[in-house]
């Protein structure tokens, strides 16, 4: 499989996905426009490892509810991404086997490098 998981409105996704400069055979996924299903979920945590690793602690909604203070478990992980596409670490970038999730400098250099393999 070959896509990517984005907000199109996220000026740090649109960039991102402009500095990927993804082949047209990947599919990408607005999150906020089509939700991420559970089968899609499961999938990503099957890569991923864990729900954990696909949560984004950087969510506004993450602050606002003080989630900081709870101990979360893989299934609150689960859920808090199915409720809300903002508990989603973004973008998630799927190439067959590979998951590169989020946006630091380091995710983005190796989905880069996994997309162009030469």
């Amino acid at each position: 499989m070959k896509k990517v998981y984005h907000l199109s409105t996220c000026d740090t996704c649109i960039r991102i996905l402009k500095e990927l400069d993804l082949p047209g055979n990947f599919e990408k996924q607005d999150i906020k426009k089509e939700e991420i299903t559970v089968k899609q979920l499961e999938a990503l945590k099957q890569l991923a490892g864990s729900y954990e690793a696909l949560f984004s602690r950087r969510a506004k909604l993450y602050k606002e509810r003080n989630l900081k203070n709870e101990n979360l478990s893989e299934e609150d992980y689960k859920n808090l991404i199915l409720e809300h596409y903002t508990f989603l670490s973004r973008p998630v970038v799927i190439n067959g086997n590979d998951i590169f999730i989020g946006n630091s400098k380091k995710a983005v250099e190796l989905a880069k490098n996994s997309i162009h393999r030469i």
